[in-house]
């Protein structure tokens, strides 16, 4: 199977990654599964048999493009001079073919990936980490992470009150046309890629770009480095390719969000508009004040907020979402508070 990744560009460029696997049926999840269902299609998502060094052509409008995956099966576009048709649309759809073959009488295998070039109607784009951010994970308390990822599934991984129509809030922006980019950026591997956005689409969480990790040794180094240079690493990519608009970041005080937001400001100095930082961690609160103070004097505000509503409020009185939405953000969390 071809497993493309949500690619990104400007009209000029696009980029776009993905993964040639053996396909193991891992399928949809549903609510009632079992603790050993979910841990059996995790298990599966890790023990994947990669397809090395095998062509993969992308097609689009006409033009077509060559890449070869590597020993971990990935493979990797950097789309120029393209030719999106010229369409109030940001998705795009580029269309994907395996060239070899892999096992005899194996058939056509192809794919359709999809691709986020901004219109001109874009306000702002939005970058959020995901683990402890968007959905409780544990990830600073690595046995509750493991437990969590292993044994639930999109269904019982629950995000926090209000944080769906929230970010579908920032997507609308203050139009209400769902044109401002959402990209994802995490410290998750690239295995648990469908188990995303099947947990996104399940939640209707806004669909964008996901920033994930490599757990191989070929691309980078294990697991690519560390948690900090590799969301620098993807922020700045994104700011490369969607250049000329601000950003709201958004991310949560268990690891280092904080910090590599100050260093994303410092080398980028006019793209942030404002960082909402979920407080999941006491101890840290005083680290997170001081690096508020050093983001501030370089122009931009940290907030360190409590819940969804306060960042919510705060986007409102900086006229970037709409009366309306956040009146629909206190009703999610209301419901989610009766349920």
């Amino acid at each position: 199977m071809i497993l493309p990744y949500k690619g990104f560009g400007n009209e000029k460029e696009v980029f776009l990654v993905g993964r040639v696997l053996r396909d193991r049926g891992i399928g949809f999840s549903a609510f009632e599964d079992s603790r050993f269902r979910n841990f059996r299609k995790m298990y599966k998502r890790f023990m994947t048999w990669e397809i090395p060094n095998v062509t993969i052509k992308a097609t689009l409008d006409g033009q077509e493009w060559l890449a070869t995956t590597d020993d971990e099966g990935y493979f990797e576009f950097e789309i120029k001079n393209h030719s999106f048709p010229k369409i109030d649309n940001s998705w795009q759809e580029v269309k994907l073919e395996l060239l070899d073959e892999v096992i005899p009488n194996q058939g056509i295998v192809q794919a359709t990936a999809r691709v986020f070039v901004p219109t001109k109607l874009v306000e702002y784009g939005v970058i959020s980490d995901i683990d402890d951010t968007i959905v409780p994970t544990g990830a600073t308390r690595v046995w509750e992470m493991l437990k969590t990822t292993f044994f639930g599934n999109a269904h019982s991984r629950i995000p926090f009150e209000g944080v769906s129509a929230f970010y579908q809030a920032l997507e609308k922006g203050t139009d209400g046309k769902e044109n401002n980019p959402m990209f994802y950026v995490s410290s998750s591997p690239w295995n648990l890629y469908d188990f995303l956005l099947e947990l996104m689409d399940i939640h209707q969480i806004p669909k964008g770009p996901l920033m994930l990790r490599d757990l191989g040794l070929s691309r980078e180094q294990f697991i690519a480095g560390s948690h900090f240079d590799h969301k620098l690493t993807q922020v700045e990519k994104i700011f490369r390719l969607v250049s000329g608009i601000p950003f709201i970041l958004i991310g949560d005080s268990g690891q280092h969000d904080a910090e590599i937001y100050l260093q994303v400001i410092k080398k980028h100095p006019g793209r942030v508009k404002v960082i909402y930082i979920r407080d999941v961690a006491e101890n840290k609160r005083n680290m997170i004040t001081q690096i508020a103070t050093q983001i501030r004097e370089l122009g931009v505000e940290l907030m360190l907020v409590t819940d969804t509503i306060s960042a919510a409020k705060d986007a409102l009185n900086r006229g970037w979402i709409r009366q309306e939405d956040v009146l629909e953000i206190i009703k999610e969390k209301k419901d989610h508070a009766e349920s």
